[in-house]
């Protein structure tokens, strides 16, 4: 990926949501070097088993594939605390189809740090048997963390459950990733989940949350880089 205007340059290495820095990771999680803290979202752990479920045949790897992002996350940032924002498990029995082996992974992931389960549309209810902790919501230094975002939060807001993706046209061709969603009150992560997809931020859905504007990080191959509103581009 190249940069092909002076309207998109590499991401900063954090920004400031209210009074907490943050700075996203290219993995698509979210650092909060003040908290200790690592954020993701949309994991959708077995949606590949609950394709398969309905007769639709996608390769069984989705959640060997998550977890070992994750856990690059994890090891390059050493974060005392996980919360996880929601649609983690792509619905309320994926803990009876995942594999004992992502199991033992996650439980890995989990030894010597708090973990917190945010529940989402998807997983509004999560077995004991992933461990962690589980809640509907969590605030941090003013911040209100949730799974969908609110468009009547008058506040800071990170949030998941959209999956953005950002489209844009560099060197004459169209390019199509993931990304996050930011402004000054409100931060909209992308999926983690290999299987999760993304939903383009011209979409109407958007609209309402970023009102003031927002600008998209999207992740490259090796960074991320900040597009400007005005190069976005519909599907």
């Amino acid at each position: 990926m190249t940069v092909a205007t002076n309207a998109v340059s590499r991401m900063s290495e954090a920004f400031m949501l209210g009074r907490l820095a943050i700075v996203p990771d290219l993995s698509g999680a979210l650092w909060l070097p003040d908290e200790s803290t690592l954020v993701v979202a949309d994991l959708h752990l077995e949606k590949g088993s609950a394709y398969a479920a309905r007769g639709v045949f996608l390769p069984p790897y989705d959640s060997t594939a998550t977890l070992a992002a994750l856990a690059a996350a994890v090891l390059r940032h050493a974060p005392a605390r996980v919360i996880a924002l929601g649609d983690s498990f792509h619905d309320r029995q994926a803990h009876t189809r995942i594999s004992l082996e992502s199991v033992s992974a996650l439980r890995q992931l989990q030894t010597g740090r708090d973990w917190l389960w945010v529940t989402g549309n998807h997983d509004p209810q999560i077995s004991t048997e992933m461990g962690g902790e589980t809640t509907a919501m969590i605030s941090i230094a003013g911040i209100a963390l949730r799974h969908e975002p609110d468009e009547q939060e008058t506040g800071f807001e990170i949030a998941g459950h959209l999956h953005p993706a950002a489209k844009v046209r560099m060197r004459g061709r169209a390019l199509r990733r993931r990304c996050f969603a930011l402004s000054p009150r409100r931060c909209v992560m992308p999926a983690m989940g290999a299987y999760a997809g993304g939903l383009n931020l011209r979409d109407r859905a958007f609209r309402p949350l970023f009102r003031e504007g927002l600008s998209a990080h999207m992740l490259g191959d090796s960074r991320l880089f900040r597009i400007d509103e005005r190069l976005l581009l519909p599907d």
